[in-house]
């Protein structure tokens, strides 16, 4: 009963609080926090306790198939479903926006309708929180972005990939007879119909994470959304489309998956190469951040058409690692917009020297996103060429090590851009980190440097994701 009241709970709070005519944005922050807290709390014990307490599942529907609000964490979701309460908490922190109890509010709508859908385990209850987690990113980018076009970008590719994911779900469901076939085994749709129905799913996957050429919402939604809410879109829900891939494309159709490795490998490997060169001469600081993640989520494309149970394992640690110091590089660039009213590296410089918090914090991220050994960019990525190499994928690992060395030129441009060198004249002197803002991002960091000092720390953990993702890429899924 514990994994609905999970989903509940965020909800629940951040509609009362659009509901509240108190403006006091401490309060609001609070109140936030709190939630955020207790949600993660929620987490670890529907992680560690029984089964009663991990599932529940109500059928509503029986015609034309049969599905249920069923919820429940697996092996695989519970990676998510930890980094999103996390980041969750870390951005309530970090906001320092206008009317903050609303902005608070959509931060907890949105982790709501994110852990419905990492906890669905019904195909259409899925789909239902896929459309859902879009509006609260919407709204923002409505009442706080800066081009309301960017919102209507976001929304109508992200909403197209949601109409194919209902339409193939629809089609699942009339097919195999239930949709409410997340996490169990045995399950492989095949038949005239099967390359369709994944191919809706697919398309929603990737307009999601997204990959190249269906990435042109990405750059501009991260650079217009402000950083708390970009913060947790990078670090969460970009992972929901890789997430399906393996919970519902490689599970539930992996011939499908199997037939079309190619086509993801390539699309994979042009995200990567594209997202790295381009990071490569942004003068944006938020679109060096945001180029980068498409370069680093085609590495996990390529991991998972690998079908390989090593950089399948090698994704899961990435998409936690990937989440950590993207989640911390947007909340420094907010701190950094809100003190110096600018995101350009051609208007910055020097403001380690009266920041030195600040230039510490994102010196430990910016190292992280290029993978330095010691931190948990590393540990996935090294365990994805592993993988890879050893599925016959060899071009696309040489391939890889471009961007991978490039990510070295990009984030040690960005760290000198905005740390370094001589002081803009223009810019005055502001405060180095306050204590909310480094409580903010002490767990992001944290995590970043216990993650790659003790990898086998993070392994030893993820015994059970790593069985789950071996059995599904061996065609008998958990």
């Amino acid at each position: 009963m514990l994994a609905p009241l999970l989903v509940l709970v965020p909800i629940a709070a951040g509609l009362v609080m659009l509901l509240l005519r108190s403006e006091n944005a401490t309060l609001a922050k609070a109140i936030g926090a709190i939630v955020a807290a207790a949600t993660f709390v929620l987490a670890l014990l529907v992680q560690n306790g029984s089964s009663e307490l991990r599932e529940f599942s109500f059928r509503w529907l029986s015609r034309p198939f049969e599905s249920s609000f069923h919820f429940g964490v697996t092996s695989i979701s519970i990676w998510l479903v930890l980094l999103l309460t996390v980041c969750t908490f870390c951005a309530v922190l970090a906001t320092n926006v206008s009317r903050t109890r609303a902005f608070v509010a959509q931060l907890l709508l949105l982790e709501g309708s994110m852990l419905g859908l990492f906890l669905a385990r019904d195909l259409l209850v899925f789909a239902l929180f896929w459309d859902l987690m879009l509006l609260p990113v919407f709204f923002v980018l409505i009442g706080w972005g800066q081009h309301h076009a960017t919102a209507w970008r976001y929304l109508l590719y992200n909403f197209a990939g949601g109409l194919t994911l209902l339409l193939a779900t629809a089609a699942f469901g009339v097919l195999y007879g239930s949709t409410d076939v997340i996490g169990r085994g045995g399950v492989n749709l095949i038949g005239s119909w099967a390359p369709w129905i994944f191919a809706g799913f697919a398309f929603a996957f990737l307009v999601k994470t997204p990959v190249w050429p269906l990435h042109t919402w990405m750059p501009l939604t991260y650079a217009d959304t402000p950083a708390p809410m970009v913060a947790v879109v990078s670090a969460v829900q970009s992972k929901a489309g890789l997430y399906g891939l393996i919970a519902i494309g490689m599970a539930l159709m992996p011939d499908s998956l199997r037939a079309s490795a190619m086509f993801f490998v390539v699309l994979g490997v042009i995200s990567l190469l594209y997202g790295a060169f381009t990071a490569l001469v942004q003068s944006d600081c938020k679109r060096v951040v945001a180029y980068s993640s498409l370069s680093h989520l085609g590495l996990i494309v390529v991991a998972i058409a690998s079908f390989n149970p090593i950089a399948l394992q090698g994704a899961l640690i990435y998409m936690v690692g990937h989440g950590l110091f993207s989640a911390a590089l947007f909340l420094i660039l907010g701190f950094v917009e809100s003190r110096e009213d600018t995101r350009s590296l051609t208007r910055l410089g020097g403001l380690g020297a009266q920041n030195p918090r600040l230039a510490g914090a994102l010196c430990i991220a910016s190292l992280a996103a290029l993978g330095l050994p010691g931190l948990a960019g590393f540990v996935g990525e090294i365990i994805i060429l592993t993988g890879v190499f050893q599925a016959g994928w060899i071009w696309a690992v040489v391939l890889a090590l471009i961007p991978i060395v490039l990510a070295a030129a990009y984030m040690l441009r960005l760290f000198q851009g905005i740390m370094n060198g001589p002081q803009v004249a223009d810019l005055p002197v502001r405060p180095d980190l306050s204590w909310i803002e480094g409580l903010a991002l002490a767990p992001l960091v944290l995590a970043l440097v216990f993650v790659g000092v003790n990898p086998h720390v993070l392994t030893t953990f993820d015994t059970r994701a790593y069985n789950a993702v071996a059995s599904i890429a061996q065609g008998t899924a958990r």
